[in-house]
């Protein structure tokens, strides 16, 4: 099958990977403004954005192989991972699968990585609401990322994106077979810096990774949504700049 990703500016590679069926387009203000300096790549996971949309390979296990399979066609040497949201285990899991050998540095974007005490389990008609009223459920998801006004003709294109693969694939994207301590002992078997940028609600897991990782930069952004990266664009692209130019181990 074939992916799509987009693709901006020379040098020193950072990869982008969105979350839960989101566009790699999502990140446009990266793409802006990092690639005055960077080579900025965004993957379109399988389903998502311009990427094909197959029948299976909506886990954690092939889509760490596709973020391998886009590094093996870019080339190159070592790479700085950014992912968010979903995005954050899929980095994870490449990492798994491939080590940290091709990796100059992680940037993970509010998402758990199963530090700390698991939260208490609460019900959710999430899916169910997926099932039945899938259009709204979305519309509600993708508005309820931002905390910052946002255009509604870009909500819409968002969120019509967002539906391009089969219910039942965006739910098990939703459903990784994973335990949480899988994320946590991916994450400190990289040795390479990390750059831990979360909301308020991860924040106890951010301190965590602030004393145990060896390398670590950690942010919390208290009065961003969920796409940090939109609502605080400058801000999160000056410690991505910071990150890049004076964190990552790029020899």
């Amino acid at each position: 099958m074939r992916l799509r990703y987009l693709e901006a500016g020379s040098g020193r590679v950072v990869v982008f990977v969105p979350g839960w069926c989101m566009p790699g387009r999502i990140f446009a203000p990266q793409v802006e403004v990092l690639s005055r300096r960077w080579r900025v790549v965004v993957l379109d996971p399988r389903g998502q954005g311009g990427s094909e949309v197959p029948r299976d390979g909506y886990e954690p296990t092939r889509r760490g192989q596709d973020v391998r399979d886009l590094l093996a066609h870019l080339g190159g040497g070592r790479v700085v991972l950014a992912g968010w949201s979903l995005g954050v285990l899929d980095v994870l899991s490449y990492a798994d699968l491939a080590g940290d050998g091709r990796i100059a540095g992680l940037a993970l974007i509010d998402n758990s990585v199963g530090e700390g005490t698991p939260p208490p389990p609460r019900p959710s008609r999430f899916f169910q609401n997926l099932r039945q009223r899938r259009e709204a459920t979305v519309r509600g998801f993708v508005a309820g990322m931002y905390r910052t006004p946002q255009e509604a003709s870009y909500l819409d294109g968002i969120a019509r994106e967002a539906q391009r693969m089969p219910v039942e694939a965006s739910i098990r994207l939703l459903s990784y077979p994973r335990p949480r301590e899988f994320w946590r002992d991916s994450l400190y078997a990289v040795r390479r810096p990390v750059y831990y940028a979360v909301t308020p609600r991860l924040r106890g897991q951010a301190e965590a990774v602030a004393q145990r990782h060896p390398a670590p930069v950690v942010e919390v952004y208290e009065g961003a949504g969920h796409a940090l990266f939109v609502d605080e664009a400058a801000r999160f692209n000056a410690s991505m700049e910071e990150f890049l130019s004076r964190r990552a181990a790029w020899g």
